[in-house]
């Protein structure tokens, strides 16, 4: 897996060569995308602002997730990633939006089990989703993996 620094560069440049603007909304990275991108020179031409949403409370407050999604489909699920990255994508008035909501760990259920994260990203064409499962290889680890995976996600978006 390429390094999070070298895709989060290879994002900033794309974005700021085709004018285009990103923003993220996070839960289980807590801002770690975020901050990758805004460790890259140049950020400020295609980012303005990113949500740290780890709360259900704040997914709804700040993004418009409503709480009876929430209620039938829990916050790891890629129906709440959907509404957080449209939520997100409107709010910032970005021309995309990554979600990110998992189990980082330690723990998960049978249900939901430790490494599971669900992404999705918002965009002119629409949203989509997707869930991976990472496997329990600690908490850091997950966290990393899904930070470079919503990196890929909006590099790939971008073209």
């Amino acid at each position: 897996m390429t390094g999070i620094h070298d895709i989060a560069t290879r994002l900033v440049s794309r974005a700021v060569e085709t004018g285009r603007t990103v923003t993220t909304a996070e839960s289980c990275t807590g801002g770690k995308v975020s901050a990758a991108i805004t460790d890259v020179a140049g950020s400020s031409n295609m980012f303005e602002r990113g949500f740290v949403t780890y709360s259900n409370r704040a997914k709804t407050e700040m993004l418009g997730v409503p709480p009876d999604l929430l209620e039938a489909h829990g916050a790891v699920s890629e129906e709440v990633v959907r509404a957080m990255a449209s939520g997100a994508r409107a709010a910032a008035g970005a021309d995309l939006a990554v979600a990110i909501s998992g189990i980082a760990g330690p723990g998960g259920s049978e249900f939901k089990p430790e490494g599971r994260v669900c992404y999705a990203l918002a965009g002119p064409d629409g949203v989509t989703s997707e869930t991976l499962e990472h496997g329990a290889p600690g908490r850091a680890a997950v966290r990393d993996a899904a930070t470079a995976h919503a990196l890929e996600l909006l590099l790939r978006a971008l073209g």
